[in-house]
């Protein structure tokens, strides 16, 4: 007996097989679609787990530097510590060691006295024995002299104060303490900045005629012979500057100028739309954001009017970090790890460009070029 497997009875009439052709296609085409939703569905689990994963080493990574950078903070603090108590122990011990020695001193000489003075004693005991009375009159006036002694009667043994010796080495240790862990962060704060670094290089179309870009155009300076060359479009005409082929307009980013052997430039970052032609006042106000270093020793940020201020280092390199959304600018010495400065509360409406000047002033026939040293766009480490 035989079954329709269509219609799953013993008594069928003939089907039609086109309308089941079309079924049987159309279920094909479902379960199709159903297979690709499936295998969609399983991709983007992959590639969930790959996130999981990569978050999970992520996490590792920066566990293992942050142990990494808390032990090295621990074992600097262990060692100003121990260096600490040492010092403590030195210090009491150098007091107790110099009122020993007063003392034992004082000790020598006062032996030294009774032993004079025993010596005296048994030679007047030995003469009030004795029965010859010239030379009891003649021994008499040597005797009745008391030997040459010291008056102690004042002498006292300096005994030092310790009282606030800890206290005074723990506001030591923690003043120690306090600049490593501001060293720490400060150090902890750049690490964060230089992780949005930007390749930056320098666009030759905006140099001002006498300054020489390389070719790589990472490094820029001063031309030592006054260069007739024709104006460009876009170039600084009176200002000794060029910008970078990069702009930014959003995000943050970090790039990092050698400035080692030079006596003046000035960095930062500066808008789009400023007047490249002629002089004009540098300021936040007119899209300048940079900060600037004359005479050698002179530091001071570009505003009107400037603000100048003292640095614990001569910077060799410095760092230029952007926050766009954020309105900052800051400036760091890298090798430091120090804040140089920072503007703040800004809102940033343009592109910004790298700014740089590898000098402040022109060359010519009446004044010898003195800073010729490049200035030099460095790799971030």
């Amino acid at each position: 007996m035989c079954v329709c497997r269509l219609c799953t009875v013993l008594d069928h009439k003939n089907h039609d097989v086109v309308p089941l052709k079309e079924e049987y296609e159309g279920k094909k085409a479902e379960l199709k679609k159903t297979d690709d939703e499936i295998q969609q569905m399983i991709q983007k689990r992959r590639v969930k787990i790959q996130e999981i994963k990569h978050s999970v080493k992520l996490c590792e990574e920066d566990g293992n530097e942050e142990i990494a950078g808390g032990v090295q903070v621990f074992t600097a603090l262990k060692e100003s510590v121990e260096r600490s108590q040492a010092e403590l122990i030195n210090t009491i011990k150098e007091k107790q060691r110099k009122t020993k020695k007063q003392a034992e001193g004082f000790i020598k000489e006062l032996e030294h006295e009774i032993c004079e003075l025993k010596k005296r004693s048994t030679e007047v005991e030995q003469l009030s024995l004795s029965e010859d009375h010239l030379h009891l009159l003649q021994s008499f006036r040597t005797l009745k002299a008391a030997p040459p002694t010291k008056n102690w009667t004042g002498a006292r043994v300096s005994v030092p104060s310790y009282k606030g010796t800890v206290r005074r080495a723990l506001n030591q240790l923690e003043e120690t303490l306090k600049n490593q862990m501001e060293n720490a962060e400060a150090k902890a704060e750049l690490k964060r900045v230089q992780q949005s670094a930007v390749d930056v290089t320098l666009d030759p179309d905006t140099a001002h005629p006498n300054l020489i870009v390389s070719r790589d155009g990472k490094q820029v300076k001063q031309s030592e012979v006054l260069q007739h060359l024709p104006d460009k479009p876009e170039g600084f005409d009176r200002s000794l500057s060029v910008l970078a082929k990069q702009s930014f307009s959003s995000g943050k980013f970090y790039y990092e100028v050698q400035v080692e052997g030079k006596t003046e430039w000035a960095l930062g970052v500066v808008r789009e739309s400023i007047d490249r032609k002629g002089r004009n006042t540098k300021s936040p106000q007119n899209g300048y954001w940079t900060i600037c270093l004359s005479n050698e020793n002179e530091y001071y940020a570009l505003d009107d009017p400037d603000t100048f201020f003292s640095l614990k280092s001569r910077p060799q390199k410095v760092g230029v970090f952007v926050d766009f959304e954020e309105g900052l600018v800051s400036f760091y010495d890298v090798d430091a790890a120090d804040l140089i400065c920072s503007f703040t509360g800004w809102s940033f409406t343009e592109k910004l460009y790298p700014f740089f000047t590898p000098g402040l002033s022109i060359c010519s026939a009446f004044y010898f070029c003195t800073d010729s040293n490049p200035l030099i766009i460095s790799p971030v480490k």
